[in-house]
C-alpha cells in the first residue's frame, strides 16, 4: 500500500524499483496525431517516456486542437508515399519540373530517379 504522503525521491526510488523508468522529454514542443479524417495537434506539450518490461509508453499533456484534413491534400501525400522526398527533390531540381511532374515521371521509371530525370529532360 502506498501511503498517502510521498515525494517524488520515493516515488522514483519505488519506480526504480520495480523496474519502471520515467523521462520527461523537454524538447518537445507539438505532437500530432494523425487520424483518417482529422488531425490532433498537443501544442505546448510535456511528454513524459514510462519504459517498463521493455516497452515503451508516453504520456503526453497540453492543449489539443483537433484538424480536419484537406481531401486533395491526403491525396497528394498518398500520391508521394512510394518514393523518397529525397527522390522527389532531387528530380525537381535536375528536370526544372514540378513536384506532381517529378512524381509522375518517379511512376513512369519504376521509381528510379536518374530515369525520371533522363525522360523529363530528353537527355
Amino acid at each position: 500500500m502506498i501511503p498517502g504522503r510521498m515525494n517524488s525521491r520515493e516515488i522514483k526510488r519505488m519506480m526504480a524499483q520495480m523496474g519502471i523508468k520515467s523521462t520527461e522529454m523537454t524538447d518537445v514542443k507539438e505532437v500530432i496525431f494523425r487520424g483518417k479524417e482529422k488531425d490532433y495537434v498537443i501544442s505546448d506539450a510535456q511528454v513524459i517516456m514510462i519504459e517498463a518490461q521493455g516497452q515503451k509508453t508516453f504520456q503526453v499533456s497540453g492543449t489539443i486542437k483537433e484538424v480536419k484534413k484537406d481531401t486533395a491534400a491526403s491525396k497528394a501525400t498518398e500520391q508521394a508515399a512510394p518514393f523518397s522526398e529525397d527522390d522527389i527533390k532531387l528530380v525537381m531540381e535536375q528536370a526544372h519540373v514540378t513536384r506532381e511532374k517529378a512524381i509522375e515521371a518517379l511512376k513512369a521509371a519504376d521509381g528510379e530517379p536518374a530515369q525520371a530525370i533522363v525522360n523529363l529532360t530528353g537527355s
